[in-house]
C-alpha cells in the first residue's frame, strides 16, 4: 500500500512540476493584474483563477513551491493574458521591473520633440536618446535607405500610445517605437511605394508634409495630391512647415526673412522634396501619401485665421484671391 501511495505522489509531483498550459491559448486579451504588497501565493493564485488567467489555483500554488517561487512574487501591476502559459505568468510576476509607465507621442512630433517629451516624463535622458538615434543602426526594412546624419530616423518613430517598464532603457523605448512602425507599415505599402517609384524615405517625407500641412482629416489625400502635382511639374512646394522644421523651434508665423535661409529644407528656395521627413506622420497620412486624391489642384490656403480647413485652387489667380481673403482675417 505504501508503495502505491508513494508512486501516486511521485506521479502527481511530476505532473504539477511539468504543467505549463495556458488557460485559453486563443484568448489574447491583456488583463491588468495587481499584486498588493504582502499578498500571499494562495491569494495570488485565487485571484488569477478568478480572472480566468489560470485554470487551477491549486496547481499554481503547488508549482510555485516546487519551482521556488512561493513567497517571492513581486508587488505591482502586471499585464497578463489567458494565452500565456503558467510558467510565463509565474516569470512575469517575478519580474522586478514591475512598474509601468504610459506615454503618448502625438502625430506630427519630430524626434527632438519626442525626446523632450520622454525626458519630461523622466523616462529617458534626452541627450542619450538623441545620441542613440544618431549613432546606432537598426535592422528594419524601412530603414534600408535611411542614410546618415542626425535626422535619419525622423518620421519613423511611430506616433502612438505606449506602455513601458519604468526602468526601460532609452534604446528599448526607441526600439518599441520602431517596432510599431514596422507593424503599421504593411507589406503592400512597400509594393505600392515601388509602384510609385518612391523610396520609403521619400514616401514618409510626403506623408509628413501632409501631416504638417493640414489638420483636417478629409483633406489629407487632397493635400497629398497637391504635393505630387507640384513635384510632377518641377514646381517648388513652398511649404511653411519645412521652414518651421529647419528653424528647430516652431514659430507662430513664418517671416519673410525666414524664407531667405539657405537650406535644403527651404522648399521656397529649392524644388523637389526636402531631404527627409519633417515629423512623424500617423497612419492616415501615410495612406494619403500612398493613395493621393487625383485632382488638378496646385495650391491651397487656409480659409481663415484659426481654421483647419483650406481652399484649394488650380490657378495662381484663384490662389491669390483666396490668400487675400485669408490675410484679411489675421489678427
Amino acid at each position: 500500500m505504501l508503495l502505491i501511495i508513494a508512486a501516486g505522489a511521485a506521479a502527481s509531483f511530476a505532473y504539477i512540476k511539468g504543467y505549463d498550459k495556458a488557460a485559453d491559448p486563443a484568448d489574447t486579451e491583456i488583463v491588468a493584474f495587481t499584486v498588493t504588497p504582502g499578498m500571499s501565493t494562495t491569494s495570488i493564485a485565487s485571484s488569477l483563477e478568478a480572472e480566468g488567467l489560470i485554470d487551477s489555483s491549486f496547481v499554481f500554488k503547488q508549482k510555485s513551491k516546487m519551482d521556488g517561487y512561493d513567497g517571492r512574487y513581486q508587488a505591482g501591476t502586471f499585464h497578463l493574458s489567458p494565452s500565456m502559459t503558467l510558467e510565463e505568468i509565474m516569470d512575469r510576476l517575478m519580474d522586478a521591473r514591475k512598474e509601468t509607465a504610459r506615454f503618448t507621442i502625438p502625430e506630427g512630433y519630430t524626434i527632438r520633440q519626442t525626446a523632450a517629451a520622454l525626458a519630461g516624463q523622466g523616462l529617458v535622458d534626452e541627450q542619450e536618446f538623441l545620441s542613440i538615434l544618431n549613432e546606432e543602426r537598426f535592422d528594419y526594412r524601412f530603414l534600408s535607405e535611411a542614410g546618415e546624419g542626425p535626422d535619419r530616423l525622423e518620421g519613423f518613430l511611430f506616433p502612438d500610445t505606449y506602455e513601458v517598464f519604468v526602468d526601460a532603457s532609452a534604446r528599448e523605448i526607441l526600439v518599441k517605437m520602431l517596432d510599431r512602425f514596422d507593424e503599421i507599415f504593411l507589406p503592400e505599402y512597400y509594393d505600392r511605394a515601388e509602384e510609385m517609384d518612391l523610396s520609403i524615405r521619400e514616401l514618409i517625407t510626403i506623408a509628413s508634409l501632409v501631416e504638417e500641412e493640414t489638420r483636417a482629416p478629409e483633406e489629407r489625400k487632397r493635400v497629398a495630391g497637391v504635393v505630387y502635382n507640384r513635384l510632377a511639374i518641377g514646381m517648388k512646394l513652398g511649404f511653411d512647415s519645412t521652414i518651421q522644421y529647419l528653424l528647430g523651434e516652431p514659430k507662430e508665423r513664418v517671416l519673410y526673412a525666414d524664407l531667405e535661409i539657405d537650406s535644403p529644407y527651404n522648399t521656397y528656395m529649392y524644388a523637389g522634396l526636402p531631404p527627409g521627413p519633417i515629423s512623424s506622420p500617423g497612419k492616415e497620412c501615410i495612406l494619403a501619401a500612398l493613395y493621393p486624391e487625383e485632382t488638378d489642384y496646385l495650391y491651397f490656403v487656409l480659409k481663415e485665421y484659426g481654421s483647419v480647413e483650406h481652399h484649394f485652387a488650380v490657378t495662381a489667380e484663384e490662389f491669390y484671391r483666396y490668400k487675400d481673403a485669408y490675410i484679411k482675417t489675421l489678427p
